[in-house]
């Protein structure tokens, strides 16, 4: 299954759906979002390019943050929802900092 994820072009998504169905599993959505979140080399397989099917971005062992601010970097165009708007890198970032006000 990580052969299939390192040929995902660079810009470009697919859903869990769709890996499930390329190994003839069309029902084993989760078993390959589980066999995703154990990548040990997530730099090199590009684990961060497979959404759920309805794009929703779902799971990621290095946080949806991360995943969001790798798919924006790679120009996908992200739906856009609050949800993800909360993820934004840059609110992540912020907000992290405003905690930390106090520690000065």
């Amino acid at each position: 299954m990580w052969q299939l994820l390192s040929h995902i072009p660079f810009g470009k998504i697919v859903s869990y759906l769709d890996i499930a169905k390329l190994v003839d599993r069309p029902k084993g959505s989760q078993a390959v979002g589980g066999a995703n979140g154990r990548n040990p080399i997530s730099i090199i397989v590009p684990c961060h390019r497979v959404v759920g099917s309805n794009g929703k971005l779902t799971g990621y062992a290095g946080g949806i943050e991360r995943k969001l601010w790798l798919l924006q970097h790679e120009g996908v165009n992200v739906q856009h929802n609050k949800e993800n708007e909360v993820l934004d890198i840059n609110n992540v970032l912020h907000n992290r900092q405003d905690k930390t006000q106090f520690l000065k």
